[in-house]
């Protein structure tokens, strides 16, 4: 099978296209014949060595994956033929970008019908990373405010459309060319991140949802008791006890597989609540492409590499 693999740190000129052998199934997993692959900026930092998060090379990068189980093994709770998505593995090695993954039949679930495999793969590890800040850490509630930095992102555009599935106010920052973007999504008040003085115009809020270390910028809006989760500073601890101290509840988010949250993410897409938005895709034999067009931070939706 082929599949992508970088020998050493680098820039995308490092993944390369190899002829490798396919996985076999053991006890409880599946073999995926993969049909799209997700990029997220977690790849380009572990290629870069950035945040060497598999240690040194070789390896295989990315972890989205949509396909057709092509085996079942003893156990499995899939059959042959059957369509699915998932994160496999994270935060260990998966090898994403490649034909075909043999993973845990209980880190993925069934594709969402009414979703294509390239929208499937652009959801597992941003929509999951969305769902457990929000709902698994944060609790968000019906009627309450919630803040989303970078709201056009990857994450954080499906973290919009998921605090409007359960009920809040969604207050969503990104420059001005992205707001009728996320207007279109559901969010009810849009700013300018980039304008002076931007959070005196948001008001409390309940939960502050940080997916660009703001640090402790965001505490001007939570009152005692609100919420701030980190998706990007969740290791940093002198940052949760700052907040701590502060009387609001630190909420640090490093994403993990969690089939049961994928297969309610599945539910509300298929109900229309929730669609992935797809800035552009990519052959798998250009997958340092794709890490290119990651690597500028300015990607509204997501970015996904087609296989096959």
């Amino acid at each position: 099978m082929r599949a992508v693999i970088q020998k050493s740190f680098g820039g995308p000129e490092v993944l390369e296209v190899v002829e490798t052998e396919r996985p076999a199934p053991l006890g409880g997993e599946v073999l995926v014949r993969v049909h799209a692959s997700g990029v997220n900026p977690v790849d380009a930092a572990v290629r870069s060595g950035a945040y060497p998060l598999l240690g040194e090379p070789p390896y295989g990068v990315g972890w989205d994956v949509s396909g057709v189980v092509e085996q079942a093994g003893p156990g499995a709770r899939f059959k042959a033929g059957d369509e699915v998505f998932g994160m496999p593995f994270f935060p260990r090695a998966a090898t994403g970008y490649a034909e075909y993954v043999a993973v845990p039949s209980r880190q993925v679930a069934r594709k969402p019908a009414s979703l294509s495999h390239v929208e499937a793969a652009a959801l597992p590890l941003a929509a999951l990373t969305a769902w457990q800040g929000l709902v698994d850490a944060a609790r968000l509630a019906e009627g309450q405010r919630v803040l989303i930095h970078r709201a056009a992102g990857g994450v954080g555009h499906l973290a919009v459309q998921i605090a409007k599935a359960r009920g809040a106010h969604v207050v969503a920052l990104a420059s001005e060319p992205k707001h009728a973007f996320l207007r279109s999504l559901g969010a009810d008040e849009v700013l300018d991140h980039r304008e002076e003085g931007f959070l005196e115009r948001v008001g409390q809020v309940d939960v502050v949802f940080d997916s660009s270390s703001q640090g402790t910028a965001s505490l001007a809006v939570l009152p005692e008791g609100g919420v701030l989760v980190s998706i990007m500073e969740h290791w940093n601890t002198e940052l949760a006890a700052e907040v701590e101290a502060a009387g609001r509840r630190f909420a640090g988010v490093s994403v993990e597989p969690d089939y049961a949250s994928l297969e309610a993410i599945a539910r509300l897409v298929d109900e229309g609540r929730i669609r992935p938005h797809i800035a552009e895709t990519f052959p798998l034999e250009e997958a340092a492409k794709a890490h290119e067009l990651i690597g500028t931070g300015r990607t509204q939706g997501k970015i996904v590499l087609t296989v096959g």
